[in-house]
């Protein structure tokens, strides 16, 4: 296997080469991509995004889907917030819940305080415990990283209700579940639509651990789930096993601009802050299955311009593709709210 097969077969496991356009296709790539992600720099509220990979609207898919408790809330990868299906919520809360092995009176009052009353928005815990929000919204969090208590985000909306876990989910307790058995079946997920994932990949996405992650990759490989390998230009990484034996194939030529919580950029984060963390990034450019490129430029909650577009190509390519890129760039960066001001330095 080369590199230009594994960019391939990860534009097409990861709708990127062809979009899911019905609902059965859709769950079916929420499952495998799962925990998904706000975008990067949206509103708090907002839902879980699987940006150019569907024909049809995903925010308003997400949205239908969280107004019926089908894709739920909670704080995954050390502590950012994801969604997953309801019926998989066991599985990655036994992966990824960090347990809390001493509560700090904060946290148990809102405990004996949620289980006393029931669900409660921030004003009314407020209005409970005569506690400030900056000692709430904190103690909460942590809380809810253990998924000891659940925040139902069945809209955008900003006040919603916190419950305990328990209470609201009692037929899931995510240590019914061994972690290791949770974690191999996350990161078959993972591989299934990622398809070679070198370690530093897996540790940036998963944020397992160093320690726990290469002891449970050694036992995958030992069990057969999972094979070793080394592909030129990529290094060395794991392979399903089922997936030893992919066709050769060749991306088709495209350009996406994914955004930092995009499960492609967490996987890939720590090689792009090594390439292009001397400029303030927004967003990051995936040119024929591999990331070349930066939207640079400083984010506003108002209009904001980019910078400066940043392509890691031949300069042969940097012309060539010029239209392209930024066609894919303006799809978001539109006038009047936003202007591309440069492209590879040069004032367009």
């Amino acid at each position: 296997m080369d590199k230009e097969t594994v960019w391939a077969w990860r534009l097409v496991r990861q709708g990127l080469s062809e979009r899911v356009s019905d609902e059965a296709a859709y769950d079916q790539l929420l499952r495998y991509m799962q925990p998904v992600a706000p975008a990067h720099f949206s509103m708090p509220g907002s839902p879980p995004r699987l940006l150019h990979r569907t024909v049809f609207d995903d925010g308003q898919a997400a949205d239908a889907l969280r107004a019926r408790a089908k894709l739920v809330k909670g704080r995954f990868w050390g502590g950012n917030i994801g969604y997953v299906l309801a019926e998989d919520l066991g599985l990655y809360a036994a992966a990824f819940r960090k347990p809390i092995s001493r509560f700090t009176p904060i946290q148990e009052h809102l405990l004996d305080t949620l289980r006393g009353t029931g669900p409660l928005p921030p004003k009314l815990l407020r209005e409970e415990t005569g506690l400030l929000s900056k000692k709430i919204m904190p103690a909460l969090h942590r809380l809810q990283r253990a998924f000891l208590v659940y925040e139902a985000q069945e809209d955008n909306s900003w006040e919603r209700p916190w419950s305990l876990f328990a209470a609201e989910w009692p037929d899931v307790d995510p240590e019914d579940m061994p972690w290791e058995r949770a974690g191999a079946e996350v990161l078959r997920r993972f591989l299934q639509a990622h398809v070679f994932a070198t370690f530093t990949q897996l540790c940036n996405w998963s944020q397992f651990g160093v320690r726990p992650l290469k002891k449970l990759l050694d036992q995958m490989v030992e069990g057969g789930d999972l094979v070793c390998c080394e592909v030129a230009g990529l290094g060395e990484g794991w392979i399903r096993s089922e997936d030893k034996n992919l066709e050769v194939k060749r991306p088709h030529s495209s350009v996406f601009m994914l955004h930092k919580a995009d499960m492609l950029c967490k996987s890939h984060m720590g090689e792009l802050k090594e390439r292009f963390g001397h400029r303030e990034t927004l967003q990051y450019v995936l040119i024929d299955g591999a990331f070349a490129g930066a939207v640079c430029g400083h984010w506003r909650i108002g209009p904001h311009d980019v910078d400066d577009v940043i392509v890691d190509l031949s300069d042969a390519e940097v012309a060539a593709r010029q239209s392209e890129i930024l066609e894919a760039i303006r799809l978001e960066y539109q006038p009047p709210r936003s202007s591309v001001l440069r492209y590879q330095g040069r004032v367009l």
